[in-house]
């Protein structure tokens, strides 16, 4: 029979590849479950032929490396999973959405129930005796120590990651003009004096340190100059949705907060993608973009000068002066509180 090249099929030409960064975003996309048509529109509308993504999509899975992540990713879900189910355990408490007060707990009890028993919980007796309640305000900071140059985290507002992005938002100011910018702002949560921003460390600070009475069982007194910070601002600055690497203790001296926990057990609901961060606020939660955290119970509660809250090993909190707050936290407890975290660093997600 005669040769004829035309009577051969016509295969068509398959489509070009992907550049990496759009192969790896098909991959990690296929991997959180999305659906195969809401990929290939973003990908059409960020100018891709829909052939081409449509292929792409349709062939992640034959990637070795893909394979590889799918295996992983089982690992991960059933670790998850366990944590899911310890997570039912604990909400059969009668109690588990109530946030404990507490006028004193003896050390043994406090061990126990919240220490290993890892429960927040605010001690309404701690600080009685404290003569900050007595003299702390912004006035008494202005007389006292208005001279004193300190450190602020400012213009946090035109940044959603300022705390993420602290070092860059850093900015030196006296007490007395501080005092002065608090007391006319109103609600803010442009500038705050933090615990990052190592207040007590300045020897001319010290003496504040002289107004912090008796402390828990659980705490070592010896260490507390080492292991304390400081905070001011006014009504309306918010730390975001974060959880701490040690335990401690937040007493308030001035001013109402409004804290509300996550248990560290639900973390795969908050989104934590890079280090001790969540990416939700509770007061704006997008279900869309985050679906998973409407699976999180948050637990709320408000702290009133002179009360202590402990915040346990690993539970994630947000926390919202409602009024202008002045606070004192210490992590020196005398129980092991040195851990580690493998943290994330994905910070495009």
């Amino acid at each position: 029979m005669e040769f004829r090249p035309s009577a051969l099929p016509v295969v068509a030409p398959l489509p070009a590849p992907l550049t990496p960064d759009w192969t790896q975003w098909v991959a990690e996309n296929r991997l959180r479950n999305c659906t195969p048509q809401s990929m290939a529109d973003t990908m059409v509308a960020a100018g891709i032929d829909r052939a081409r993504a449509e292929y792409a999509i349709a062939t992640i899975h034959n990637d070795p490396c893909y394979r590889a992540a799918e295996q992983f990713l089982q690992i991960n879900r059933k670790q998850a999973s366990v944590m899911e189910n310890l997570q039912k355990m604990w909400e059969l408490a009668p109690n588990y959405r109530t946030v404990e007060k507490r006028p004193y707990v003896s050390r043994e009890d406090f061990v126990q129930r919240y220490c290993i028993g890892n429960r927040p919980v605010v001690l309404t007796g701690v600080a009685a005796d404290w003569p900050a309640l007595q003299h702390w305000s912004p006035q008494f900071l202005k007389q006292k120590f208005g001279d004193v140059m300190v450190e602020i985290q400012t213009d946090r507002d035109s940044d959603p990651d300022y705390e993420r992005n602290k070092l860059q938002h850093q900015a030196s100011i006296s007490m007395s003009a501080l005092v002065d910018r608090v007391l006319a702002s109103g609600p803010s949560n442009d500038f705050y004096l933090t615990a990052n921003n190592e207040a007590l460390r300045r020897p001319e600070l010290a003496p504040l340190l002289n107004d912090i009475g008796s402390m828990p069982d659980v705490v070592d007194r010896s260490r507390l100059a080492d292991a304390s910070s400081f905070w001011f601002g006014p009504a309306g600055t918010i730390t975001p949705l974060h959880h701490d690497t040690i335990m401690l203790f937040h007493t308030q001296i001035v001013g109402r907060q409004r804290w509300r926990f996550i248990s560290p057990l639900q973390t795969p609901h908050v989104y934590n993608f890079t280090g001790v961060f969540s990416p939700i606020d509770l007061d704006n939660v997008d279900l869309v973009r985050y679906p998973d955290f409407a699976k999180a119970t948050v637990l709320e509660v408000i702290v009133e000068p002179g009360e202590t809250v402990f915040l346990p090993l690993g539970w994630w909190h947000q926390v919202t002066s409602l009024d202008t707050c002045i606070s004192f936290s210490f992590t020196n407890l005398n129980v092991p509180n040195d851990y580690q975290y493998a943290n994330p660093d994905i910070p495009n997600w």
